[in-house]
């Protein structure tokens, strides 16, 4: 990582690639009991396909169940995590499929590339003061058009909790949780159009509703044509 990397994006690193084993294996697919969540991202997929045939990008893909879903689904895709370990087991897991190494505040990607941006359960451990700049760099990678689709936890109030400990490990994670509301005016700042809202209450062992944003980047306007401009000419 560069020097500027900030310090909750190596404490992030740092606690994935500590409990990326036990995740995997307590959580080989967390869309397989949520039919409203697969449905969500079966609707994000075909948008991206109808958009056009430009790649997709799994945010914080971890152990990757859901860029393999999305691949079932006809999209293609590939995955990004700030842990090395949890690429490692995605790789492995899935070896028919890209994962690399990246951090959503600096995605080593070309300009207006990608048909979309798929971010679950991974812009929950960014602080405010941070997200306007991933959701800067989600814009910056989206082609016009391309669509972004979030997940993350959320509730009626918004605020921080820090976990120094999971699956018996010892770590320093933080996490924020923050109103649908909230993130669809952030997405808008950034340049890209909130469509669709959700909040389902939780389910099962979950203990905080589950928020989901769908935006797109506005396609580009259509260029005015240059005849009216050069039609009087002097002679």
């Amino acid at each position: 990582m560069n020097d500027d990397t900030p310090d909750f994006v190596r404490a992030t690193r740092a606690s994935y690639d500590e409990i990326a084993d036990p995740y995997a294996e307590r959580h080989p697919d967390s869309l397989a009991h949520h039919p409203l969540d697969r449905a969500l991202l079966t609707g994000f997929a075909e948008l991206v396909r109808a958009a056009g045939p430009a790649p997709v990008a799994d945010v914080g893909s971890g152990p990757g169940h859901v860029t393999a879903r999305l691949h079932a689904l006809g999209v293609p895709v590939f995955g990004v995590d700030v842990s090395p370990r949890m690429v490692a087991l995605a790789r492995r897991a899935h070896p028919g499929l890209r994962f690399q190494v990246g951090s959503m505040l600096r995605l080593d990607l070309p300009d207006g590339t990608l048909g979309g941006v798929l971010a679950l359960y991974s812009v929950i451990h960014v602080p405010d003061e941070h997200l306007p700049r991933a959701f800067a760099e989600f814009h910056r990678v989206l082609a016009p058009g391309g669509h972004v689709l979030l997940g993350f936890q959320s509730g009626d109030e918004e605020g921080r909790m820090r976990l120094t400990e999971r699956f018996g490990r010892e770590i320093g994670l933080d996490y924020h949780w923050r109103t649908p509301e909230t993130v669809a005016r952030q997405l808008a700042s950034a340049g890209l159009r909130p469509t669709a809202r959700v909040l389902r209450e939780p389910d099962g062992e979950e203990t905080r509703p589950r928020a989901f944003v769908l935006a797109h980047k506005p396609p580009a306007a259509p260029r005015r044509p240059e005849a009216a401009a050069g039609a009087v000419t002097s002679r």
